[in-house]
């Protein structure tokens, strides 16, 4: 439950600290000085929703090492770190990737991948997953973050969210516009979409629209995970480390990660109405895709 509000409430940030900027840069002045300019509101939604998601991407591995305390693998200092570097190493060739920097940080068990690209990735794990899995399950956890960077996923999420920012944005002010017109109606020396109802309507709409848009980011987030897991069974030659490593991460309290990365754990799911917004499926379903596919 608090890793699907984190989730929903990082998106609803990034469309509000949106708007706040729209607003000091005067651009409601200008879209609205004749009337309400549709195509510049579109190119400019395009750059806020799109440039903000790009920005996170290019930084993620930086922030990601910030924001956990991960500590990369430089020079493996004992026979575990040199082990989980070869594993990965390993696992990148078979995924026909570059290495990515492999790196622990001290936590409940977890995991993840990000970077901006299949060539310049990151693939962390928790203190707390190497101490409570076994080498066949960690190995089968490396294997799921490494098929997330072969397919993308990183890059394919930053373009999904991109397009819902750039969609919540540009409704919001069209939205907005005609609510504030409506109000001004009967004032002949008014300017709609420069009043207090473009404002509080734009604040209600992208809040709205962007709780709806979660709903969307959060579908091709899921879908994302079956088909790591997938890729975890077919570099590793058989889908049962993957299911045994999902049965465990099932009997324990997974690691929260920090509100920017609450999609990039291996860990996740919720049940009934806030499934809707889980960025992961639920242990069961994964396992349940994994034993379907291998019939």
């Amino acid at each position: 439950m608090k890793r699907v509000v984190l989730f929903i409430a990082t998106n609803l940030a990034v469309m509000l600290v949106l708007s706040v900027v729209a607003s000091l840069l005067g651009v409601n002045r200008y879209l609205t000085a004749n009337g309400l300019n549709l195509g510049a509101l579109l190119v400019l939604a395009g750059i806020f929703g799109f440039g903000g998601a790009f920005i996170s991407l290019f930084m993620s591995k930086m922030m990601a090492k910030w924001s956990t305390g991960a500590q990369v693998i430089e020079t493996p200092r004992n026979p575990s770190e040199r082990w989980l570097v070869d594993t990965v190493a390993k696992l990148a060739q078979r995924a026909q990737i570059a290495m990515p920097e492999v790196a622990i940080y001290d936590g409940a068990p977890n995991a993840f991948a990000t970077g901006p690209s299949k060539n310049n990735s990151l693939v962390a794990v928790s203190t707390g997953l190497l101490q409570t899995m076994n080498k066949e399950e960690v190995e089968a956890v490396l294997a799921h973050e490494v098929a997330h960077v072969a397919n993308g996923d990183m890059v394919t999420l930053t373009l999904i969210q991109g397009v819902v920012n750039t969609f919540v944005f540009f409704l919001a002010r069209v939205v907005g516009y005609f609510v504030d017109s409506f109000l001004k109606r009967n004032d002949d020396n008014a300017q709609p979409g420069q009043g207090i109802g473009f404002f509080v309507t734009v604040i209600v709409c992208e809040i709205v629209f962007g709780i709806l848009a979660s709903i969307i980011v959060a579908f091709f987030s899921r879908h994302r995970e079956y088909r790591a897991d997938e890729g975890a069974a077919r570099y590793l030659n058989t889908p049962q480390p993957m299911i045994n490593a999902l049965r465990r991460l099932g009997g324990l309290e997974a690691g929260e990660l920090p509100s920017n990365m609450a999609a990039s754990g291996i860990a996740g799911g919720a049940h009934g109405l806030m499934a809707l917004f889980a960025s992961h499926p639920s242990i069961e379903q994964r396992i349940a895709a994994l034993q379907t596919a291998a019939r």
